[in-house]
């Protein structure tokens, strides 16, 4: 051991001091800190990468930078699922005269049931393409409307935005914002909506950000259950999509929420008067 310190030039007893010197705080933390990045990890089925395990770990109350998660991933080999990216071209329809794009690109809503997105994507089975259509309500970035089927016709996105109908306690009118697709331009989808006091809104042509909220959910179900499996039946697809939706992606909206309005409360100061 004498005869390596002195070739590295390092001194024996300084050597032995840095051995049996206890481990610092900051390794200590370290350690702890990626027991629970390894926990997040898996409890996502190994999709999330750090920007999304640092916002969970922000809502545990964990206190860290994102770099700081971000090295501690890349030195234990923990890693996301990127998304893949895809072009696609598809004829649009023609958006009725007295409907306009109402949102512009401006996805906040102070209320809830105030903004709606929908679209539809397609998932790849064993049987074939089975198509989803959703309902995001923009205030929550909740799922309140969904349905599955073979077909991508107009009864696919008319069963979703009833279902988020059910699921509304008000009455007051909403803006339900999608693109150009055949199935929002039928004239049963716009009788619907004006039916129900939805105020119908529409993306402009070959502009595929003014719906940029719903692709975005599309883009994290792919990268984070969709393209991690394999369906062989439409039927699995259907549950697993169902999961990812009720017991995944909307519990994890909610209590986002919930914390978010922690953080907002004011703190209560403590009375003054005595007896």
């Amino acid at each position: 051991m004498r005869l390596m310190c002195r070739c590295l030039k390092v001194s024996p007893s300084g050597y032995y001091a840095w051995r049996s010197r206890p481990e610092s705080a900051r390794a200590r933390r370290n350690s702890d800190l990626l027991e629970t990045i390894r926990r997040v990890h898996d409890e996502s089925d190994g999709v999330f990468g750090s920007p999304r395990v640092y916002e969970e770990l922000c809502y545990q109350g964990e206190k860290c930078s994102q770099n700081r998660v971000a090295r501690l991933m890349r030195a234990a080999g923990l890693r996301g699922i990127p998304q893949r990216r895809r072009w696609l071209r598809k004829t649009p329809g023609v958006r009725p005269t007295d409907v306009e794009n109402l949102l512009q690109r401006n996805f906040e809503a102070d209320e809830p049931n105030s903004k709606w997105v929908t679209d539809i994507t397609y998932i790849r089975t064993g049987e074939g393409w089975l198509y989803l259509a959703v309902v995001i309500d923009l205030h929550r970035r909740i799922v309140v409307g969904w349905s599955m089927s073979h077909r991508q016709n107009r009864e696919l996105v008319l069963r979703a935005v009833l279902m988020a109908l059910w699921q509304r306690n008000e009455d007051t009118p909403v803006i339900l914002h999608s693109d150009r697709g055949t199935q929002f331009t039928s004239d049963d989808y716009q009788q619907f909506l004006r039916g129900h006091d939805l105020i119908c809104s529409m993306s402009d042509v070959g502009t595929c950000a003014d719906n940029a909220a719903v692709e975005s959910f599309f883009g994290i179900l792919k990268r984070e259950r969709v393209n991690r499996r394999h369906y062989a039946t439409r039927t699995q697809a259907r549950a697993d999509i169902f999961d990812y939706i009720e017991r995944f992606h909307n519990p994890a909206m909610r209590r986002k929420i919930e914390a978010s309005k922690l953080d907002k409360e004011p703190l209560t100061q403590p009375s003054t008067e005595s007896g």
